[in-house]
């Protein structure tokens, strides 16, 4: 049975320009990956536990920021490990340099016997959308085209 995550994605716009946020994971296992290598915050879900639920509780771990607003669903992807992400957006602006993750614990170097201390985040930065797909977990960008999607048919027309 696959394991499922649920995660949100804080945008922004500046001006026409649609910027959403992204996490890069912490530990040495990410640390010289970029492109392919952020998502968007998420994390595993309680067994019976609501999925947007979990989805903020597992933003404000991975970043101390407090999600808050208008939930968009965004549905569902399953990414290549099998792994399904269910994710929401919500407007917002944050400033990713106040991050506070928090950690996990893992023997490293391999077969050292030592434990050692990661951030489950190790940075979080605002992307144009476009950016954003070159650096998110590829099957993650259908979030993006959805959130794109959404934001275009919800804008009023302009004016004539």
């Amino acid at each position: 049975m696959p394991k499922h995550s649920a995660g949100l994605i804080l945008y922004r716009r500046r001006g026409s320009n649609l910027q959403v946020l992204l996490a890069h994971p912490g530990g040495p296992f990410f640390a010289r990956k970029d492109l392919g290598a952020w998502s968007i915050p998420k994390g595993e879900h309680e067994p019976g536990e609501d999925l947007l639920v979990a989805a903020q509780r597992e933003f404000q771990e991975e970043l101390g920021f407090r999600p808050e607003g208008d939930f968009l669903a965004l549905g569902s992807v399953t990414q290549k490990s099998g792994k399904v992400v269910h994710a929401w957006a919500f407007e917002g602006d944050w400033d990713p340099a106040r991050i506070e993750s928090n950690t996990f614990s893992i023997e490293w170097p391999p077969h050292s016997g030592e434990q050692r201390d990661f951030p489950e985040v190790d940075r979080a930065e605002f992307f144009d959308v476009e950016e954003a797909r070159r650096r998110i977990n590829p099957a993650q960008t259908e979030f993006l085209t959805r959130l794109q999607r959404y934001l275009a048919e919800s804008r009023p027309p302009a004016d004539s």
